[in-house]
């Protein structure tokens, strides 16, 4: 492979680019004031949007049909919801020494969340691996996210949520008011919406993307006035990626573990893989925001953001190479 193929596979997703524009435009002009507080309603309404919308492109009859594959969903929910956060509480305390605590507590977050769903389905399909069970899983992740994610920060971080609970009940229900509910309600109006969706499916997804542009500006707008780069220095950024670099490279193999113990086949395997290896942006963004005073989620959504761009990098690689070689992996 030419050195410009690769460097084309390791180029950063331009939407992760965008996500650091709104960081820096946080960092350089961040909102303050009265401006804040409008970006603070801006974004409650922008996240209840986003998981309206999700509910109502989620197809249900997808689910139910998913559902029957029973060994390979409990795989990739183990390692969702158990690897993930097991290996999250491990790294944070071997890295105690040299990061900071609130990254660190933010790689703890990082590993409570979903799975993504997009890239999740399109690395299967790439690789030529069980799209249907992908779809399945990775929506099952998601929805299971909702009421698992907050459960385990809380569990693990002793969460405050943003509007001042502390127990797992108000961290839960701070998360089903903001993200169920809305969810719920599109899944209510999907059959007046499909229609509309299908035939806007770009314009749906401008607006997903530009809900998240929205969130990260204002949780780093936050961060920032609260002296954010005063706290975080260039050599944790250096340890951070380092640290999440091993941790995406423990559960890929995890992963793949899994599914041979499992005895699964290889287009099932494939689907543990990306479905059990990788977390969702579109999901741990808005629910930082939930579940965290506005202040802290700049710090807590950083590891995320890092892992996010290393996971679409590794995972891009992955699938291309087992879409070439039909005995990998």
């Amino acid at each position: 492979m030419t050195l410009a193929a690769w460097a084309r596979r390791l180029a950063p997703d331009r939407y992760v680019l965008a996500i650091l524009g709104m960081v820096l435009l946080a960092t350089l002009a961040p909102a303050r004031g009265d401006a804040a507080h409008i970006v603070n309603l801006s974004t409650k309404l922008a996240i209840a949007l986003l998981f309206f919308m999700h509910g109502a492109r989620l197809s249900r009859e997808a689910v139910i049909a998913g559902m029957t594959h029973w060994r390979l969903h409990l795989l990739i929910l183990g390692a969702t919801f158990g690897a993930f956060p097991v290996m999250g509480v491990v790294l944070r305390g071997l890295t105690a020494t040299f990061l900071n605590p609130a990254l660190g507590a933010g790689v703890v977050f990082l590993c409570c969340l979903p799975s993504t769903v997009q890239s999740s389905i399109a690395f299967t399909s790439m690789a030529k691996g069980n799209v249907a069970a992908a779809v399945c899983a990775a929506s099952a992740s998601n929805l299971l996210g909702i009421i698992m994610s907050p459960i385990l920060a809380t569990a693990l971080l002793g969460v405050r949520g943003g509007a001042g609970g502390g127990d797992v009940l108000g961290a839960v229900g701070a998360v089903a008011v903001q993200l169920l509910l809305p969810f719920v309600a599109g899944q209510l109006a999907r059959p007046l919406l499909l229609a509309w969706i299908t035939r806007h499916a770009r314009l749906i997804g401008y607006t997903d993307r530009g809900s998240i542009l929205l969130v990260v500006y204002g949780a780093f707008s936050a961060a920032v006035v609260e002296g954010l780069w005063n706290t975080v220095s260039a050599l944790e950024l250096v340890y951070l990626f380092l640290v999440c670099a091993v941790l995406l490279a423990i559960m890929l193999a995890v992963t793949v573990g899994l599914a041979r113990i499992g005895r699964l086949s290889r287009s099932d395997e494939i689907a543990v893989v990306f479905c059990g290896s990788k977390k969702s942006l579109a999901s741990g963004v808005p629910m930082a925001g939930v579940m965290f005073p506005p202040a802290a989620v700049g710090m807590m959504v950083l590891p995320l953001m890092i892992f996010h761009q290393l996971q679409l990098m590794a995972c891009a690689i992955i699938a291309q190479e087992w879409s070439r070689d039909p005995d990998l992996p």
